[in-house]
């Protein structure tokens, strides 16, 4: 195929070249009825290509297939037989696989470290979930995916499980083995879908993990917002193989999709399959470049997570280097105090921090530039530490205290006739909500489960030490909302 073409930035320039007139939404008309002060902050580009594709972009009858086109030049550029955008971020597109795999009531296995989207799948659905729990690393207190041994004891535990639901990268860019539990799938004649939000840059590089789609993957989501160059919530989702048919993921994906899609997400796929496929590699190349140098030259500031560090028998399987882990114990402070010092002492935002960790991201848009602002903020910050606050104690629960007792369907429970009790009271009782430490967004405990004093003193003492948990009904989990008995 064609990849200089993108068919979605092409109508937007046809359709500003013909100065076509809409009687029809989006009711701003490219930007002339905005208010001027938006404009002059967000400019009147947004606005002008921001256009409906029914009756704009394309014709009444989408006889034009700019976006089918967009579709299969994206399926193409990452040898993926299909592949779908969505407008709504990974959220969206995990859930629409949840559905297409399985349906109400039936079985499926799902990654324990999954994000809340899949938790707020599983209650969309309907589906059981069959718990695979991550393998956990004490000395590093995180979560790696779990690998092929423990999906095959999930599948004997539950023979009749639709598919597997894997999460890889996890936030702190480490992956699992997605061939070995492809394998494991298919020897079944079970579906493998592949949470791969953090991944949406991984076909593009031969030095970087597998894709999954490559690895055997039947369906995979991708968040081009996160590692890519597209805006926030553009996200795609591949299909590849015979188990999965491509018109009924459409179909039930059509449930949950926008019928007000943004072309402006659309755009900034296309432009951004565009750009992969004719200069991915050399940019990742220096990426790479940039990262390996920026690593060094922290190294001596704080502890700098590596691949020797992660990759190993009972740990992960491999290790995305453009994610930069740096674990601040031996400056005596939390991520969540540096994170907030970074942004209000050096304009340097960080997205994961935890109880003792940062996180810093490389892509193809850092230069020599943003990564020497980082690497002299980290340098302010370990200088400043000293007289930072220190950091409060977690209680941590050990690996055997995280396997919850799942006693309802998530469904069940969250619809479920509730009340709210004091936290220490909430202990033997049935989550109806979702607790859940963001960033990374894993939930603690979910609807359906029974919750435990150890997963409580984890909340509190993570409220208390700067955890931010925007899910819970009380924020401040002095209260959980329960089942009602």
């Amino acid at each position: 195929m064609d990849h200089s073409h993108a068919p979605v930035l092409e109508a937007i320039e046809e359709v500003r070249r013909r100065d076509q007139l809409p009687f029809i939404p989006p009711g701003h008309k490219q930007g002339r009825g905005a208010d001027p002060r938006v404009l002059d902050v967000l400019g009147r580009d947004v606005f002008a290509s921001d256009i409906i594709l029914m009756n704009g972009l394309d014709d009444r009858e989408m006889s034009g297939e700019v976006l089918a086109g967009a579709e299969d030049l994206m399926a193409d550029a990452v040898d993926a037989k299909r592949a779908f955008f969505s407008t709504c971020g990974s959220s969206l597109s995990v859930k629409s696989c949840i559905i297409t795999v399985a349906r109400p009531g039936e079985k499926m296995l799902i990654s324990r470290n999954a994000h809340k989207s899949v938790v707020a799948g599983l209650i969309i659905s309907g589906v059981e979930p069959v718990w695979v729990h991550p393998r956990w690393d004490r000395e590093w207190e995180w979560a790696y995916p779990p690998g092929p041994r423990e999906v095959a004891a999930a599948f004997r535990r539950a023979p009749d499980a639709k598919g597997m639901l894997l999460i890889t990268p996890t936030d702190y860019g480490t992956c699992a083995d997605i061939a070995a539990v492809a394998e494991v799938c298919h020897e079944r004649d079970k579906v493998l879908v592949v949470d791969e939000a953090w991944g949406a840059h991984l076909p593009f590089h031969p030095s970087l993990p597998a894709w999954a789609m490559d690895a055997g993957a039947d369906l995979c989501v991708t968040s081009v917002h996160k590692m890519g160059a597209g805006i926030e919530q553009s996200s795609v989702y591949h299909l590849r193989g015979d188990r999965v048919d491509p018109e009924v993921l459409a179909m039930r994906a059509d449930l949950l999709n926008t019928t007000s899609p943004s072309s402006l997400i659309y755009a900034c796929l296309d432009g951004w399959r565009r750009q992969m496929r004719e200069h991915g590699h050399s940019l990742l190349d220096r990426a790479l470049e940039l990262t390996h140098e920026t690593r060094d030259r922290l190294a001596p500031l704080v502890r700098v997570v590596g691949r020797d560090d992660v990759v190993g028998d009972e740990k992960a399987h491999d290790h995305d280097p453009l994610k930069i882990v740096l674990d601040l114990r031996g400056l005596g402070i939390s991520g969540y105090t540096a994170a907030e010092w970074l942004r209000d002492e050096h304009a340097i935002d960080v997205g994961l921090s935890d109880h003792r960790r940062i996180a810093a991201q490389i892509t193809v848009a850092d230069d020599e530039h943003t990564t020497k602002r980082l690497v002299d903020a980290v340098t302010a910050l370990a200088d400043k530490a000293d007289g930072l606050p220190r950091a409060a104690h977690v209680d941590i629960p050990d690996p055997g205290e995280l396997e919850l007792e799942q006693a309802m369907l998530p469904r069940d429970a969250f619809f479920a006739e509730a009340e709210h009790v004091a936290a220490r009271d909430a202990v033997g009782r049935i989550c109806a909500e979702t607790l859940s430490p963001y960033p990374p967004g894993v939930p603690a405990a979910l609807p359906g489960e029974v919750i435990t004093q150890p997963v409580v003193d984890y909340l509190r003492s993570g409220r208390d030490a700067g955890m931010y948990l925007p899910d819970p009904t009380d924020p401040e989990v002095k209260t959980i909302r329960v089942v009602r008995r």
